[in-house]
């Protein structure tokens, strides 16, 4: 133990004190670079579109950005969109389990600055989340070009949702004819193919894994039943079918079907008391399979003027398997044995256009309209019945505007505003955000900023009117509002990228689920949230091979719940650190990086918040490309073999062991 402490701590160090995710270095390029990425992988500051709607210079955009281009998500060993982000710094992680696994609507989250609830997620700038969830796990890391993230709030140029900032996950157009292999540990598998031309590309991508005992350990709280459980996970499985289709430089159409499972089986571990029951050890509580489908069609459109947007996605959420106790009311943890099965069905469709005046040599302005058809569905399946069956639709209407003014060589200020309503549902909203920033430029590559964002969230139908049989209606439930206030520093200097941000939030009627002991039941309430922090970041451009990065996150986020009458509660974790460093030479390449997120906190819906462990996320890769076409690449998650919580709130749910996977791709 003590040496494995030791090492922790010494990895810490070294990914601090040089530091991740790789920028790469003078050298020259491994053979088995892909040439056809649009994206330069070795230019310092990265143009960057998401914050402002107008394509800049990283350090010349008045707000906290990063950008992630392909290489460097290559580099991490990432697999899919959500292990990209999961060691960013300001970013905090949670995880259902083994690759990517998710409970139904119980899926992965990235919370960004302490805020679990309020990162909008976009792919190719068009929306993609269901009722504000999100399946990053599902999106393959090879499908992906960049990834822009803006932090603070969003909603004036993007909407409801934005709040703790934006994602926009960019695809690449023109993917190279390839085709990956791969195989590790616990039944890992994975298989890629991408074939196509400078118009018509096809891809398809499957990965597999078999099994993770003890993914989960919770107590059981019922009248009937007191004691402990553990979760093992069975065949947790991706799969993911599209193409894209440039039909003109201006226009791109683009489909993906996604589609995951998992078989979640929970067993009794330990009985204190049964009521009588004769209930022991081994017993199997319950059986889980969880299906989540979903199909996203676009048809995006971009000129020097003009942008716009179609879309239309479609999901369904499936639980099902056997009961053998009993969840909710006053019999609870009773034997049973009986069948559960809930199905959903979310379906968004809408536009989003903007055009771009250039008014003289000082001015720029952008006029928007946006509108979105929502439908929610519970479907019938044997625990949806009668009432809860419902289907729930409503409009989301929204006009922008933004204004740029250069008001001489150093001083630009950028002013937003957008009118957000709802129509054709009982519950209709609307809302007036504002936003302003001020860029303050010492010299073309070392500017100040400070902004001021507000921001909102809609309740969703699934959280007035949920299907679930362990959860209450809220019909009354009010829309959360925001407030983001932020200064921060970017230079670029002597192949040093620094960045600063001092930040506040304060958020009011976030919504929450809070779970009633009584009644073994949940219902989504209103609570307020707030935090202060800095973030201090490095990317380095070394020499002889070598690039490094590091970041510090010191935030305070708390809540406060009119529920549990507890005041201002911590919630997430204080203090991370992350970092990571990479080497290139000839034709290797190899990558080591890190997050570790301390000071943390669980945080029950109705108990006092208490003290957890840190997390330590790592992972290391290493890659030889004999030639241009070749590569054999071999990767490592959590290579200090920790058992990290990754739950933020009260069940347990435990990092996958130390795992690797050797791949081989090969271009034609």
């Amino acid at each position: 133990m003590k040496k494995k402490k030791w090492l922790t701590a010494g990895i810490i160090l070294a990914l601090s004190a040089h530091a991740p995710l790789a920028l790469a270095a003078e050298d020259g390029t491994p053979g088995g670079n892909d040439s056809t990425s649009t994206v330069d992988v070795y230019e310092m500051d990265d143009t960057i579109v998401t914050a402002t709607r107008t394509a800049k210079k990283d350090v010349d955009v008045p707000a906290s950005t990063m950008v992630l281009t392909a290489e460097k998500i290559k580099e991490s060993g990432a697999t899919n969109a959500a292990e990209a982000l999961s060691q960013l710094n300001g970013f905090t992680y949670k995880s259902f389990g083994a690759n990517g696994a998710s409970m139904g609507t119980m899926n992965n989250e990235l919370g960004i600055r302490g805020n679990r609830n309020g990162t909008l997620v976009l792919v190719n700038g068009n929306p993609v989340a269901w009722r504000t969830k999100y399946n990053l796990e599902m999106i393959p890391a090879q499908n992906i070009e960049r990834i822009e993230i803006v932090k603070g709030g969003g909603s004036v140029l993007y909407g409801s949702e934005a709040m703790a900032g934006v994602v926009n996950i960019i695809l690449k157009k023109n993917n190279p004819n390839k085709v990956t292999v791969g195989f590790g540990n616990y039944g890992q598998q994975k298989y890629d193919l991408s074939i196509g031309d400078e118009i018509l590309g096809i891809h398809l991508h499957t990965d597999k894994w078999d099994k993770q005992e003890g993914a989960s350990l919770s107590d059981l709280d019922y009248k009937k039943l007191k004691g402990q459980s553990r979760t093992d996970i069975l065949d947790a499985d991706k799969l993911n079918f599209g193409f894209n289709w440039n039909i003109n430089p201006r226009l791109q159409m683009v489909y993906d079907f996604f589609k995951t499972e998992a078989d979640y089986q929970r067993f009794i571990t330990r009985v204190d008391n049964s009521a009588g029951q004769g209930v022991v050890p081994g017993e199997q509580f319950n059986g889980r399979k969880y299906t989540t489908e979903q199909h996203v069609t676009q048809l995006n459109y971009k000129d020097d003027k003009w942008k716009g947007n179609l879309y239309w996605n479609t999901g369904t959420v499936e639980s099902e398997g056997p009961t053998y106790f009993t969840t909710t009311g006053s019999t609870s943890g009773k034997r049973t044995d009986s069948r559960y099965n809930t199905r959903e069905c979310n379906t968004t469709y809408g536009f989003d256009g903007q055009r771009i005046w250039e008014i003289g040599d000082k001015s720029t302005a952008i006029l928007g309209i946006s509108g979105q058809h929502e439908v929610y569905q519970a479907l019938p399946a044997i625990s949806t019945t009668g009432n809860s069956i419902k289907n729930r639709m409503r409009n989301n209407w929204g006009v922008f505007g933004q204004w740029e003014q250069h008001f001489d060589a150093k001083n630009t200020g950028i002013f937003g505003l957008r009118e957000t309503w709802t129509t054709g549902a009982a519950e209709n909203y609307n809302n007036l955000s504002g936003s302003l920033q001020w860029l303050h430029k010492m010299n073309d590559n070392n500017n100040l900023y400070a902004s001021v964002n507000q921001s909102f969230i809609m309740p969703t139908f699934a959280q007035m009117f949920p299907s679930s049989d362990n959860a209450n209606p809220a019909p009354d439930l009010k829309p959360q509002y925001g407030i983001n206030y932020e200064i921060g520093w970017k230079q670029n200097h002597n192949k040093h990228n620094w960045r600063l941000a001092i930040f506040h939030t304060d958020i009011t009627d976030n919504i929450a689920a809070k779970w009633d002991k009584k009644k073994t039941s949940y219902t989504y309430t209103n609570e307020d949230f707030r935090n202060t922090g800095i973030e201090l970041s490095c990317d380095i451009s070394g020499t002889n091979g070598w690039s490094y990065q590091y970041g510090v996150t010191w935030q305070n986020p708390e809540t406060k719940s009119e529920s549990k009458k507890l005041g201002w509660e911590r919630t997430q974790g204080k203090l991370q650190l992350t970092g990571g460093i990479t080497y290139k030479k000839e034709k290797w390449t190899s990558s080591l990086s890190g997050s570790y997120l301390c000071s943390r906190v669980m945080n029950p819906s109705s108990d006092p918040a208490y003290a957890t462990k840190p997390y330590f996320l790592t992972s290391w890769r290493t890659s030889y490309a004999p030639d241009k076409n070749t590569e054999v690449a071999l990767s490592v998650d959590n290579i200090l073999d920790r058992k990290d919580n990754l739950s933020h709130s009260s069940s347990y749910y435990y990092s996958a062991p130390v795992n690797y996977l050797l791949s081989f791709s090969y271009k034609f």
